[in-house]
């Protein structure tokens, strides 16, 4: 490949130009070249060997240096520059100065930059960046060296020769041993990639420090090769119509879309409803069948990209232990970072339009927060995984609105009912003198159930009989909402191309991690006991990566151990921190009850200050779990990243989910369980006792616990660590970039390239944070929804922020992620699927064990003498001899109105009079049967009602499953009609020299044609043939 030149010429026609010129490395190539760099194994997909004219190897052919032209007269020109001309085969411009191989900065192109995401021939498109720090020390120029700022490579290499005190030989000063081990790195892995087809342009190194991108363009030839390679599909000349179902189906799809008209954004439709171009797996073979207008825009941004993030992936560098990939040299600080760019700036002034500036202002504005997201442009830009987990976000968000509605039913029928509730009449009624034991020692006085009033009134909003029916509501919700996402995944694989997808293509992009790599070759040092070097030949079993995984569970015994006894400690501190916050809240309500002036307010003020603790502590852990799972999963040392990003969000998941719930588990299902009875209390510590539940039972104390985790979690998550944090990091990092020295460039501060915006931006890391907000979210919403049926309003409200805080963090805030192609979101539905079912279980414990509910219909059905609820306060509270109390227990000066001889506590026990007294009584066995046997019944119940749900509603979709299988139909005929065509074009020179007998030949052949396919035609016309399927 010839240097870049600043002359126009056309894409195409200059990469069907054949490449023989050499590319210079820059200062690190002597000591590549003495570390001897032999045959480049050949790459996956890479169709040839460099030759010894094309590639300087270390002793083989000479080598051509350039040398620094001396100051002279324009015009004038030495005989290295001279020479340089003569290598490439053609006569290099006058008007730019070759410096080893860097263009004079100082020199006027021959034409105005025009675009800044190509190189600086204004011809090719950057596919990627490629970024690193660099650091000199005592650097200076030469005499006569003039300023530099662009390095030019092309598929090639010309080595560079230092000679020591030239006139015009740029004089580098001493560098570190690391800095130039790096340097030497970062030259072989460079001349790998153009060994694979890569075209690449660098900055040149002319400060003290600074960074330095290398720009790569991926050719036509490596396009196609490696889409060939990747199996990518891309359509064809072919499209057909999609037929619709029914008319009345068609009519009200009419109607849909006229009235949701002023929701859709106005986007190009890339996946048009009504049209489908067939699509078929690239081949260089059958390049008749696509439609190929022009070869620069045939494959879009995203899928370049991709390409040549897979040739970075699998490309070696022998020099830094035969490590395979960018990834692995990016963890050793060889390079700083590797990134696609955006399709330039978002909020640029003028018409001019690109994918990223439509995405801004049709989705990651929160003006627009009303609108249906753009799918379609959101895959286009940034692939296929991402634009599932949008979808995903958006079909979670359209179901919790009539979840939300049903809730604010249920919460208003609570509202509605709260005045005909006759046990909390009962207990505001004040003719009813139930007189309660003391709530604590010595300090606590007895009291009037009466005073419990507002609690009791407000725990009725929340249970009631309509929580019920929400639960077994919520539970078949969960189901829809999963198979609703089955059919909607699938209708996407089919719009988007996915259902081709093999499990051979899958994993073929899949590579060996870094850490793998670096385990495994431990190992085979240490069992082999051969040298280094003879371990990183190029024939070493270590680059020969198979199915197999070259670790045993041996070897993965201490990673194993210590993820399981770290978990159980992770564990164990989550139980602590909350048996500690018990322990403030009982130690707390003890000493706010010493006081007359806080004795009113004991309870709700030791509730209230406990959720906040509750709250600090689960957003603290949650970072502190996120950090210890992904130090785990290092240790197990997975092979490939899917395995890595699986384990990750289990031990993630796992962790966060015990943290966040476990104090929600403790108010649900133990607190008040385990008090025991006057004069038998159970103490903590001396003095002690356990807390008890209000009179209106836990339920009202688990709502509040539950809103404020939910709604402070969502808060405080979205607006500091969501929002802030970035927005900190990326003012450190300018301002660190302009305090740093030699840093400054005058000529990039005034227009800044795509790459150094796109450079400053914060690095993607990974959809695994929005899952897991919106995993735990889901759990909230769905777990212990019979105590809180306004969770879903909340998380509405949440969400729809949420999806244009997202796509605002992802069009603006992030580099540009690397298009990953996938058919599913993989284990986050496992995870989905396994809380749905668990809700079941734990919404049917919450109604039978912590609410009234069960209580309520065992009295009004086996005890009420008028079949109605008149009576049950005084049924569930038990008796209690108040001379029985322990010495030292007693309430000391008790201003009680009246004397007290029998105190009241909420149980099912015996009477002090009965021949077993304060023994469990009858109606506490018939009660415990009834919760139980409820259990049985609800959870079998919404069990059967969820396979049902799920056998009525098909994965696939009819007209999907239709669709896929006709289309394979029309693919086969197609491709059959194009090769017909093709041998038909080719035998036509044959048949004009044959005679007019063979006329009478062809005519009987063309006889025998299938009557079923067109007479043969132009190949361009087949492209405007539509088909109703």
């Amino acid at each position: 490949m010839e240097l870049t030149q600043q002359q126009p010429h056309k894409p195409v026609q200059r990469l069907a130009q054949p490449r023989t010129t050499s590319w210079g490395l820059g200062s690190g190539t002597s000591t590549m070249a003495a570390a001897g760099l032999r045959d480049i194994p050949l790459l996956p997909g890479s169709p040839r060997r460099l030759s010894s004219r094309t590639v300087a190897r270390g002793g083989q052919g000479p080598i051509q240096y350039l040398k620094v032209p001396s100051p002279r007269a324009p015009g004038q020109r030495d005989s290295s520059s001279r020479h340089s001309s003569q290598v490439s085969g053609r006569e290099c411009p006058r008007d730019s100065a070759v410096i080893n191989n860097y263009l004079d900065a100082n020199e006027p192109p021959s034409e105005a930059r025009l675009s800044r995401m190509h190189f600086h021939d204004n011809q090719r498109k950057v596919d990627y960046v490629l970024a690193y720090h660099y650091r000199k020390r005592g650097a200076h120029q030469g005499h006569g060296s003039p300023g530099h700022s662009l390095a030019v490579i092309s598929n090639g290499e010309t080595g560079k020769e230092r000679h020591a005190g030239g006139p015009g030989d740029i004089e580098l000063g001493p560098l570190d041993a690391l800095e130039e081990e790096r340097r030497g790195q970062r030259d072989e892995f460079e001349h790998n990639l153009m060994a694979a087809g890569l075209e690449l342009e660098k900055d040149l190194e002319n400060k003290s420090q600074g960074s330095v991108f290398v720009r790569i363009h991926a050719p036509w030839q490596v396009l196609a090769r490696e889409a060939e390679f990747l199996k990518i599909k891309v359509p064809t000349k072919k499209m057909y119509e999609i037929k619709a179902g029914g008319s009345i189906a068609k009519k009200f799809s009419a109607i849909l879309q006229t009235l949701s008209s002023p929701l859709q954004p106005r986007v190009p439709e890339h996946s048009n409803n009504r049209m489908k171009n067939l699509s078929y797996p690239f081949s260089r073979e059958k390049m008749y069948l696509y439609n190929i207008q022009e070869k620069d825009t045939f494959f879009d941004n995203a899928t370049r990209s991709r390409i040549v993030h897979d040739i970075l992936k699998r490309t070696a560098c022998s020099r830094a232990n035969n490590t395979m990939g960018i990834n692995s040299l990016i963890a050793n600080n060889i390079y700083e970072a590797a990134y696609p760019l955006h399709d330039g700036e978002y909020d640029s002034p003028g018409d001019d339009m690109n994918d990223r500036k439509l995405l801004y202002q049709e989705w990651a504005r929160y003006g627009v927060f009303y609108k249906f997201q753009p799918i379609d442009l959101i895959r286009k830009y940034f692939g296929e995984k991402i634009g599932l987990y949008f979808a995903w976000l958006g079909l979670y968000t359209s179901f919790l609105i009539p979840s939300s509605v049903i809730g604010v039913i249920v919460f208003l029928y609570g509202c509605a009912t709260i005045e005909e509730d006759i046990p909390s009449k009962e207990m505001c009624d004040h003719q009813n003198a139930f007189t309660m034991c003391p709530l604590c020692d010595k300090s606590c006085d007895y009291w009037n159930l009466s005073s419990a009033c507002g609690t009791a009134r407000a725990s009725h909003l929340f249970d009631n009989p309509a929580t019920v029916f929400f639960s077994i509501f919520m539970a078949l919700w969960a189901t829809m909402f999963l198979e609703n996402w089955k059919r909607l995944q699938m209708r996407l694989g089919y719009f988007w191309d996915l259902t081709g997808i093999e499990e051979e293509e899958e994993h073929s992009q899949e590579h060996s991690r870094p850490e793998y790599e670096t385990k495994v070759r431990e190992k085979l040092l240490k069992e082999s006991g051969k040298s280094v070097v003879q371990k990183l030949d190029a024939n070493s079993p270590v680059d020969d990566e198979d199915d197999e995984d070259k670790l045993t569970w041996k070897d993965r015994f201490p990673g194993y151990l210590m993820n399981f006894a770290s978990i159980l400690f992770m564990i164990a501190l989550t139980f602590s921190i909350v048996f500690g916050v018990i322990v403030y809240r009982i130690t707390t309500a003890a000493a706010l009850s010493l006081s007359k002036a806080t004795r009113s307010n004991v309870r709700a003020t030791v509730t209230a200050t406990a959720v906040i603790i509750n709250l600090v502590v689960i957003l603290i852990l949650d970072e502190i779990y996120g950090a210890v799972a992904k130090w785990l999963t290092k240790i197990e040392v997975p092979k490939t990243e899917q395995t890595f990003e699986e384990r990750l969000i289990l031990k993630a998941f796992l962790l966060k989910f015990v943290n966040a719930y476990s104090p929600i588990f403790y108010v649900a299902f133990f607190k008040g369980r385990f008090v025991g009875r006057p004069g038998s209390y159970v103490y903590v510590f001396d003095g002690y006792r356990m807390e008890e539940c209000a009179p209106g039972g836990c339920l009202m104390e688990l709502c509040i616990q539950l809103s404020i985790i939910m709604l402070g979690k969502q808060l405080i998550q979205n607006n500091i660590f969501e929002i802030g944090v970035p927005k900190l990091k990326k003012l450190f990092r300018k301002l660190k970039d302009e305090t740093e020295p030699g840093e400054s460039d005058p000529d990039h501060s005034k227009r800044p390239e795509q790459w150094d915006l796109d450079y400053s931006l914060e690095p993607y890391t990974g959809l695994t944070p929005e899952y897991m907000e919106m995993i735990i979210q889901f759990g909230f919403v769905t777990l212990f929804v019979a105590s809180f049926p306004l969770a879903p309003v909340f998380a509405l409200l949440n969400n729809v922020i949420e999806v244009r805080l997202d796509a605002k963090k992802f069009v603006t805030e992030l580099r540009r992620p690397d298009a990953v192609r996938t058919k599913d979101i993989g284990i986050w539905f496992d995870i989905l699927s396994g809380i749905g079912k668990f809700s079941v279980i734990i919404n049917a414990f919450v109604i039978a064990v912590t609410s009234d509910f069960i209580p309520r219909l065992v009295y009004q059905y086996s005890y009420s003498h008028n079949g109605t609820l008149h009576g049950f306060v005084n049924h569930t509270l038990s008796f209690f001899n108040v001379s029985q109390l322990k010495e030292g227990t007693q309430p000391e000066n008790s201003q009680f109105d009246q004397e007290v001889q029998f105190c009241r506590f909420k149980d099912y026990r015996e009477p002090p009079w009965a021949p077993n007294p304060y023994e469990f009584s009858k109606q506490y066995w018939s009660v415990l049967s009834a919760r139980l046997a409820f259990v049985i019944i609800f959870q079998n119940l919404v069990m059967f009602l969820s396979v049902l749900v799920d056998w009525m509603i098909p994965d696939i979709p009819t007209d999907i499953s239709d669709q896929i299988k006709k289309e394979k139909s029309l693919l086969v005929d197609f491709f059959l009609k194009e090769e017909h065509e093709k041998v038909k074009l080719a035998d036509e020179p044959t048949r004009r020299s044959q005679g007019g007998g063979d006329r009478s030949r062809r005519s009987r052949a063309a006889s025998y044609a299938p009557s079923g396919r067109s007479q043969p035609g132009s190949i361009a016309s087949s492209g405007s043939q539509h088909t109703n399927v």
